[in-house]
């Protein structure tokens, strides 16, 4: 027994369930920022360990991809490219959307892929779909690189005119964009698939469906007013739109549309956060 003259114990931890749907303290990110980087190191030494290519594959896959879609879409096809080379529009496309699906299909698993560490030790559970985000910046760096390199070959070494403009300032904006709204569709679906298992199977499916309803593919120009106006309803097509823009200034890009995608991913973001958060305390009883 302590004596009356004692001082009470400090503690430097207190564990709470939230109390509300927007009780989110976000400061334990920062607070957990070592923890974070840990699982960065994680999921990039996970990915590649016992492989022979190891990071080369952030090099074949976007390379393939584009080869395929240039000649299946550009050549068979015959789907115009806003007078652009074929081979960078499609890469231009495919760099930024690999990241937002790859920041999507990997955080939509978050509470089902890392159950047995959620249920022995407590932190905060947003780091780990945070960290995959991060982690997804590296691979995103790989496929920018290669992308500039092929765009400086077609501008320098083939004499293509490709028109640079200020909206390159704006790409980190635009990734960030790509990040936060991947980030939230993803904890939305982690927090739903804890009941619902089905949606796990449907993200991949979707995804792709998905793409179709961007213009990764093809640019906004070719499409009629009647469809441009639905597939702009989606918020990441004036991003990969504003992507393109800033490297050949040809497309339909505007401020109006980054200010509609900007809200749209504030709002599926805070969603997502409230949605995660609520489900996170009980998760383990579904799990």
């Amino acid at each position: 027994m302590s004596s009356p003259n004692s001082h009470p114990e400090q503690w430097t931890e207190i564990i709470t369930s939230q109390s509300s749907w927007f009780d989110l303290r976000l400061n334990e990110l920062w607070r957990y920022r070592d923890l974070v980087m840990l699982f960065v190191w994680r999921d990039f030494v996970a990915q590649y360990k016992q492989t022979i290519l190891g990071p080369l594959w952030h090099i074949i896959q976007p390379l393939t991809t584009t080869i395929i879609f240039t000649i299946v879409f550009g050549n068979i096809a015959q789907i115009p490219t806003d007078g652009q080379p074929a081979f960078l529009f499609y890469m231009s496309g495919i760099t930024i959307w690999n990241y937002f699906a790859a920041c999507l299909n990997k955080t939509s698993s978050t509470f089902t892929d890392n159950a047995a560490i959620f249920g022995k030790v407590y932190f905060p559970r947003l780091t780990v779909p945070v960290a995959t985000v991060i982690s997804g910046l590296f691979s995103f760096g790989i496929q920018l690189g290669i992308f500039l390199v092929f765009y400086a070959y077609f501008a320098w070494g083939l004499g293509v005119r490709l028109q640079l403009n200020g909206w390159l300032l704006a790409i980190p904006y635009l990734v960030f964009l790509m990040a936060v709204l991947g980030l939230g569709l993803g904890i939305i679906v982690s927090a739903l698939t804890t009941k619902y298992r089905d949606l796990k199977h449907l993200v991949s499916f979707g995804v792709q469906l998905l793409m179709y309803a961007t213009p990764v593919i093809y640019p906004l120009s070719a499409l009629s007013e009647k469809y441009r106006y639905y597939v702009l309803l989606n918020p990441i097509s004036p991003v990969v739109e504003g992507f393109r823009y800033a490297f050949f200034g040809e497309g339909i890009f505007s401020f109006s549309l980054l200010v509609y995608s900007t809200i749209f991913t504030a709002m599926v973001f805070l969603v997502g956060l409230a949605l995660f958060h609520k489900v996170e305390k009980t998760f383990m009883d579904t799990v």
